[in-house]
């Protein structure tokens, strides 16, 4: 028996994303007009869910992603605990093989298990997963919230979902995403599974 729905999204496009550049917990970029057409989907897809709450990360691109919802006069919280990762001196920089070879072999030496290693001038997997556990037990701690929407960031969702499923740090790149996302969830109040994974199809709708 579900106890709670999650409806779990990344935030839609931006400039940024666009142009393949770091933007991390530092760059509060806003959406750009692919990323408030992706919302617009999601939110026509879903508005008529009874959703108790929306929770986004203090970031604009998270809070404009579900902007149709709070217009709804669904109750809204900010917490920096679902922020984006740190990316430190990267944040700002293009990301390209041949540009940064720095930013691909933290991320292998993260998927090798060296999930303590911060990013230079960042965080590392494990101190973004200690800021979202005090989110994800306020979130937990409310019964009443049976259904509620959760927007956040690529990376730091990834880390989320591991420690939902309890999957280790290091394995969280399984977790894919894309701009407007969505994995549901169920939680049973002993366990969580996944309904839908990085499910796209509100956004099939390609000519706009």
């Amino acid at each position: 028996m579900s106890l709670k729905k999650i409806y779990l999204i990344r935030h839609g496009q931006t400039d940024l994303n666009l142009q393949g550049i770091v933007q991390g917990s530092g760059i509060d970029s806003p959406l750009n007009e692919t990323g408030h057409w992706q919302a617009e989907k999601f939110f026509q897809a879903y508005k008529d869910i009874a959703f108790d709450k929306v929770y986004t990360s203090v970031l604009q691109r998270s809070i404009q992603s579900v902007q149709g919802f709070i217009d709804l006069g669904i109750p809204h919280e900010q917490h920096a605990g679902l922020n984006e990762i740190s990316w430190g001196t990267r944040e700002g920089t293009r990301i390209t093989p041949e540009e940064d070879a720095y930013y691909f072999e933290v991320l292998r030496r993260w998927q090798e298990g060296e999930i303590d290693l911060p990013v230079e001038g960042g965080e590392s997997p494990v101190q973004v997963a200690a800021r979202q556990r005090p989110v994800i037990d306020l979130m937990l701690s409310r019964p009443e919230e049976k259904t509620i929407l959760i927007c956040m960031h690529g990376r730091a969702m990834r880390m989320l979902l591991a420690q939902l499923l309890h999957y280790p740090l290091q394995e969280m790149d399984q977790f894919i995403h894309s701009n407007l996302c969505l994995y549901q969830l169920q939680f049973t109040g002993t366990m969580f599974w996944v309904e839908r994974f990085a499910d796209v199809s509100h956004l099939a709708e390609v000519n706009r």
